[in-house]
């Protein structure tokens, strides 16, 4: 009777321990994932979007040479398939590097 007793002491707290739901469970129903259209343009500051379009600018000119190297090899689909087995950079050796010599 003892062993019952304990036993189900011990059900009822792992049920109490498995089935207690925290509020940080909840703290994803208090504010909606998605934001409404109306307040979307508040998301992101003018100036900050202005920012962010000065550094895509730069970023667009000042490309590494990796990059640049890789964009050329997949212009060319001999050297794009060569890429996939070798890597880009022995591609672009082998096929543009080549032709200055």
């Amino acid at each position: 009777m003892k062993s019952l007793l304990l036993l189900s002491i011990l059900a009822a707290l792992a049920v109490v321990a498995l089935c207690y739901e925290s509020h940080e469970s909840m703290e994803s129903y208090e504010i909606g994932p998605f934001i409404n259209r109306r307040n979307a343009h508040t998301f992101i500051s003018q100036q900050q979007r202005w920012r962010a379009k000065a550094q895509e600018r730069i970023r667009e000119r000042t490309k590494p040479f990796q990059e640049l190297n890789r964009e050329a090899c997949d212009d060319f689909k001999l050297c794009e398939r060569y890429a996939m087995v070798y890597g880009y950079n022995a591609a672009y050796n082998r096929y543009f590097r080549q032709r200055g010599k």
